[in-house]
């Protein structure tokens, strides 16, 4: 068996009613979205939703892995909040190690630790860069027509170059504005195997052809609304090629189907008990 929940079944929260957002907010991840100088930012997806129910999967998929093994039983729990916590990569143990002095904030469009990583402005998309190690690092000074930023100490580290950040951040701008064009920018990245990509509308990632050929992105054919983009199943299973066909049974369906069958109810009893109101159909039209 497995409950989730928003905060779990014991502890002082738990009779608690939450959705998504209040399962980010009481695990601080929620406070580290938006700009340092600003309030919050929601999030904009409903990440913890998605991870909480992988999270039940792995426990599930874990437990019967353990009942086939050793014939036991057991239940298990996933909650919103105990989805959310280790999101903080770094950060508590941060907190804990510097007792207290080291305090997360908001970072805005750039992480001031790892620099340069973050928000950059293309003309037509924002871009994302992520340089977190000195190797990267050297490879991305050369590339912007810096090349004694490799090895200068004041660059070449992760300290120096938190120090100037500012000067590197505006650096990356005037690059990427004397690019002749978006595309010729990411493939001179590319070239050099420095993680980048342009942050796209959803509009845009649904279109991508690498979302479309991995089947990242799905068309189905639902009874009710016809065809329709959906996301795809993000696991891949070598010995299940094959998609789901996903048509999730309206409600009521198979009554008469199920209590006829296996249960041996006549007609008339079946649409008694529709007709009392015990029994309940959706209307399968469009």
């Amino acid at each position: 068996m497995c409950s989730i929940s928003t905060f779990g079944q014991t502890g002082e929260l738990a009779n608690r009613p939450g959705y998504d957002p209040i399962g980010s907010s009481y695990a601080g991840v929620l406070y580290m979205c938006g700009d340092p100088d600003g309030p919050p930012s929601m999030m904009g997806s409903s990440i913890g939703d998605v991870m909480t129910g992988v999270h039940a999967l792995a426990a599930i998929t874990s437990a019967l892995l353990f009942r086939e093994r050793t014939g036991a039983g057991q239940y298990v729990e996933a909650t919103l909040l105990d989805s959310y916590f280790p999101c903080h990569e770094t950060a508590v143990q941060a907190v804990s190690l510097s007792a207290g002095e080291f305090k997360p904030q908001r970072t805005g469009p750039t992480n001031r630790t790892y620099v340069p990583t973050g928000v950059w402005k293309w003309r037509e998309h924002y871009v994302f860069v992520a340089v977190p190690t000195d190797g990267q690092w050297q490879l991305l000074a050369r590339t912007i027509g810096k090349p004694q930023w490799a090895t200068d100490p004041g660059f070449a580290t992760h300290a120096g170059r938190s120090r100037n950040a500012d000067l590197i951040i505006d650096t990356i701008q005037e690059w990427f504005d004397a690019q002749p064009s978006e595309e010729a920018a990411l493939k001179i990245l590319d070239s050099q195997h420095i993680p980048v990509a342009p942050i796209l509308s959803v509009e845009e990632a649904m279109q991508h052809p690498h979302l479309r050929r991995r089947r990242t992105v799905r068309r189905v054919v639902d009874r009710r609304v016809g065809e329709i983009d959906i996301p795809g199943f993000p696991l891949r299973f070598s010995r299940f090629p094959e998609e789901l066909d996903l048509q999730t049974p309206y409600l009521g369906e198979h009554n008469r189907e199920i209590l006829t069958r296996y249960l041996g109810y006549a007609d008339d009893r079946i649409r008694g008990l529709e007709e009392a109101g015990v029994l309940k159909r959706e209307p399968m039209e469009r």
